[in-house]
């Protein structure tokens, strides 16, 4: 198990790495940002935005919470996409979420999970919306494709944020994305959600 000074002499052999193969990488990096990218991710551990893409930091704008929920009240998720959409001017806002999801497993299971519940609450609707889908699927089968439409819910959520629309409006070019990612194979999948404007919202 890591400790914090692990972490401590973790960061320093990096940075010293870094350094070494790229001399102004930091101080580079230290004359701001400039993403192409804002990734709305899980909180899981094991689904490290940057890595999964093999991007370095600089490169994704990056928001994370239980099962990459896009909510209408969440004012943290609001202010971000916000500052992504207007000010960083981003052309991609990539909604990834993962396979065996523990947030989306969790909405399913009728058990009472304490506060996070309140936050579940969404992944609940999304099943109850797709329920005549799901009733033909069980276990790891079920929980997946409900992986995949909660990616989907998230994408129509965030393109009908005032954010967004006001984006479009303007002529932004602003494209957002449903995409999936494996644990068991490390891989992203595009589930070709792709909104570019409101005409793609069907």
């Amino acid at each position: 198990m890591q400790t914090p000074d692990n972490l401590f002499d973790r960061n320093k052999k990096w940075a010293q790495q870094i350094k070494k193969e790229r001399p102004n990488f930091f101080s580079n990096l230290a004359e701001g940002q400039e993403p192409n990218f804002l990734w709305i991710g899980c909180s899981d551990s094991r689904v490290p935005a940057n890595q999964i893409v093999d991007l370095p930091p600089g490169e994704l704008f990056v928001h994370r919470n239980i099962a990459n929920l896009v909510v209408h009240s969440d004012l943290n998720f609001l202010s971000v996409l916000q500052y992504a959409v207007e000010v960083l001017e981003v052309n991609h806002i990539v909604v990834c979420g993962h396979y065996g999801c523990g947030g989306v497993k969790a909405a399913t299971d009728d058990k009472g999970h304490g506060m996070i519940d309140n936050w579940l609450r969404q992944i609940k609707d999304v099943q109850l919306d797709n329920a005549e889908e799901l009733k033909g699927l069980s276990g790891d089968d079920e929980i997946n494709r409900l992986c995949e439409l909660n990616v989907a819910q998230q994408v129509k959520n965030i393109s009908t944020t005032p954010i967004v629309q006001n984006a479009w409006e303007n002529g932004q070019n602003l494209n957002v994305h449903g995409w999936i990612y494996s644990l068991e194979q490390g891989e992203i999948s595009d589930l070709e959600l792709t909104t570019s404007s409101n005409d793609d919202l069907g």
